[in-house]
């Protein structure tokens, strides 16, 4: 599964401002995944040092989805340092597992992963994996910056350009919000990001694949 990883990882407030200094949070989300109801949690932790922790869990009847990406602060860079993806559908698991090596600039993959999706993928500054595109994007549209990123996630690295969407509402806790929608749209995949002023986290994440929605989260609570 790659929720956020095509999308879900939102880049929290640069420490360039104090404003948008990264600080830990947990979100509660309604969600629908794979078509059936859904409780979803994003959540950031502050682990050692400049180490954080950003996760997203998904959990319904058909199963659960977990991706937690480690990374570092360096200057204003969010910077990927290892990340798990683990699936748990019925009587079928997966999991991969992603490090990322600054020492070496690259990056490598094992676990559920095809040969040639272990890697080695060069490095470069700026890279970011899935999730944490979902934390910049955040921060982006709240300092009115370009969204374009470089993915290195699953064996391959990808541009990411996200264009303004306009203006829209969402609803979070009964109340109506104005919000940024953003979106791409490549490959036949479509990632649709609704960023609220204010609030850390997106009110509400759309992702689709050919047409068909895969995955849909709706802010309840962040805390």
């Amino acid at each position: 599964m790659h929720i956020l990883r095509t999308a879900l990882a939102l880049s929290l407030l640069l420490a360039a401002a104090p404003v948008f200094a990264i600080k830990p949070f947990v979100a509660d989300y309604n969600a629908n995944w794979k078509g059936v109801s859904a409780k979803a949690q994003i959540s950031l932790s502050q682990a050692t040092g400049n180490r954080w922790n950003y996760e997203l869990s998904i959990n319904n009847s058909l199963g659960s989805s977990s991706q937690i990406t480690v990374f570092d602060e360096q200057g204003d860079t969010l910077r990927p340092l290892s990340g798990v993806d683990s699936t748990q559908l019925l009587f079928k698991k997966m999991q991969k597992n992603a490090t990322y090596d600054w020492t070496q600039n690259e990056a490598r993959w094992t676990g559920d992963v095809k040969p040639d999706r272990s890697g080695p993928v060069k490095l470069q500054a700026g890279d970011l994996d899935g999730m944490l595109i979902n934390l910049a994007i955040v921060r982006d549209v709240a300092a009115g910056k370009s969204m374009n990123y470089r993915m290195v996630d699953n064996g391959v690295a990808r541009p990411q350009t996200y264009q303004n969407m306009g203006k829209d509402t969402v609803t979070i806790a009964g109340q109506t919000r104005n919000a940024t929608k953003v979106g791409r749209d490549s490959d036949g995949k479509q990632v649709i990001v609704w960023v609220v002023d204010g609030i850390p986290t997106p009110a509400r994440i759309l992702q689709r694949k050919d047409g068909k929605d895969e995955l849909e989260l709706t802010l309840r609570s962040v805390h």
